[in-house]
């Protein structure tokens, strides 16, 4: 950890646990964060710390690289004393809880999320190399290429601003983290219109994309400017997939004659839709590193792989039966 701050030594340990005693019924029902124990210990922390010759200590011993992503003195309080209150629930016998919304985690240099940090900047880079392959085995007139082209950079986009929200979880990179997230689910839809109806029907898929861009607008605009509400976003999302997931296993069975590679479209969407069920499992995180999030995230990885073979081979079959005239399904 960069500077480490002076533990909270006024918080007697004794008064400590007479509080986590005191709150066993909050404890059941809220997160860590709204914890006597951990309220009175950041509170503490900062009127010690984080005022002062203290303060001027902090911010000159605190490395560049943690100024840089936006860590604070009081963030280090709450660092610090997140680590206070889990030690003590340990020490009852009680379950780990979660803080702010998330389990606690051991921060790795500014990464306050390591693993799902670099299970994200492993997607991106997943989603960098076969955008490279596609390129360099794809001629640019085939019919599906800009679509493709552009899904890809939509992923990138989603996969950066997922690694940035892991790194550091601050109000607008937790935002653009679940929006990005939506944008790509959408554009997966638009890429499925475009080959599913658009390459006969263009204004069908143009009509789709419109259509597209409103949802997204209103979605984004709702959680922006009336209410962020988690349970409606993951409801939207969940439905976007199902949408998105359904579309595409219908046209893999229409097509399951006409095209030998049609089995990689249904698996990758089957895939995804099953890994993202690791979410559920939700469990205190392993070495307070490796939790369900960062588990589903490493997991999607092979994926990229195997969905831009199916868009190649089928890219490469579109730019030839376009050549021979042959009506495409």
């Amino acid at each position: 950890m960069a500077a480490a701050l002076p533990r909270c030594t006024s918080v007697r340990l004794s008064a400590v646990v007479l509080l986590l005693l005191a709150s066993l019924t909050t404890v059941q029902s809220s997160q860590g964060d709204k914890e006597p124990v951990y309220r009175d210990c950041v509170k503490q922390c900062v009127q010690t710390n984080c005022t002062g010759a203290r303060l001027r200590g902090f911010q000159f011993a605190q490395p560049q690289y943690m100024a840089l992503t936006g860590w604070t003195c009081r963030d280090d309080c709450r660092y610090e004393c997140m680590w206070t209150t889990v030690g003590l629930y340990q020490a009852e016998g009680y379950r780990i809880p979660q803080f702010h919304g998330k389990w606690p985690f051991v921060r790795f240099l500014c990464f306050e999320d390591p693993a799902s940090a670099l299970a994200s900047l492993l997607n991106g880079l997943a989603c960098l190399i076969v955008l490279l392959r596609y390129r360099s085995m794809v001629p640019r007139h085939s019919p599906m290429y800009h679509t493709i082209n552009a899904f890809s950079l939509v992923s990138l986009n989603a996969w950066f601003w997922s690694t940035v929200f892991h790194t550091r979880d601050t109000y607008l990179t937790e935002k653009m983290d679940y929006f990005c997230a939506t944008a790509v689910l959408l554009y997966s839809i638009y890429l499925c219109s475009v080959r599913t109806l658009g390459l006969r029907r263009p204004a069908v898929s143009s009509m789709v994309g419109v259509l597209l861009i409103l949802a997204f607008t209103a979605h984004v605009s709702f959680l922006t400017f009336v209410s962020f509400d988690y349970g409606y976003n993951m409801a939207a999302n969940a439905t976007i997939g199902m949408v998105n997931l359904l579309w595409w296993l219908c046209w893999c069975w229409q097509n399951r004659r006409a095209l030998p590679y049609w089995w990689k479209c249904a698996l990758v969407v089957l895939l995804l839709h099953g890994l993202a069920l690791l979410e559920l499992l939700d469990f205190p995180p392993m070495l307070w590193v490796l939790d369900a999030h960062a588990v589903w995230h490493l997991s999607t990885i092979p994926v990229h792989f195997l969905f831009f073979s199916f868009l190649i081979d089928d890219s490469l079959y579109l730019l030839n039966t376009e050549k021979m005239g042959v009506k495409v399904e």
